[in-house]
């Protein structure tokens, strides 16, 4: 199934807090592979679910990328992105 991509308000300025080699990256690989196979990635439970978060490390950090299948509109909507450190807690208070 093809899907198309849409992108919480915040996920932009997320995406400028991050180192730009890296942010270039993410735009130009990461997303890409989770829009290939977005099943492929770790289904978040809880509060967080129904969405999934991509992992992923670069110079020694590590990074999540949050987001939801919405499969009756065939769209991936990115929620947050940002590194490990307290990620799922800042996800709660985004959704």
């Amino acid at each position: 199934m093809v899907f198309a991509e849409a992108f919480h308000p915040k996920f932009k300025s997320d995406l400028k807090k991050i180192d730009k080699s890296v942010a270039k990256e993410i735009k130009e690989k990461h997303l890409s592979i989770i829009l290939d196979n977005p099943l492929l990635h770790e289904l978040l439970k809880g509060k967080l679910s129904p969405l999934y978060s991509y992992h992923f490390q670069k110079n020694g950090t590590q990074y999540r990328i949050a987001y939801e299948i919405r499969e009756n509109d065939k769209i991936i909507f990115h929620y947050m992105i940002a590194t490990r450190e307290n990620f799922y807690k800042k996800l709660e208070n985004r959704i």
